[in-house]
């Protein structure tokens, strides 16, 4: 059986050095800076990026995810939680 979006999210916040969270929520900004660093997105961080364009960011930085399409700053569907979660198992191996 393949995980839950909220065990997806859980498994991406604890690869990141975030904490899991009880409930399913969406990233917060912080979390998602944090994987921005993790997958090596390239982020403007002088100054404070907005969600959505981390989001671009990360699916721009992750193989298989497509970070320039229409919907790229929206949230992020399971397929898209299940390929950052590989991607951050490879780097960690």
């Amino acid at each position: 059986m393949s995980p839950t979006v909220h065990a997806l999210r859980n498994e991406i916040r604890v690869s990141v050095g975030r904490f899991e969270r009880e409930v399913s929520s969406a990233f917060t900004k912080e979390a998602l800076a944090a994987v921005c660093d993790a997958v090596d997105a390239d982020v403007d961080a002088s100054g404070q990026p907005s969600k959505p364009e981390r989001r671009r960011a990360v699916r721009a930085a992750v193989d298989g995810l497509d970070g320039d399409g229409e919907d790229a700053g929206d949230s992020f569907r399971k397929a898209d939680l299940q390929a950052i979660a590989e991607a951050l198992r490879d780097e960690q191996q």
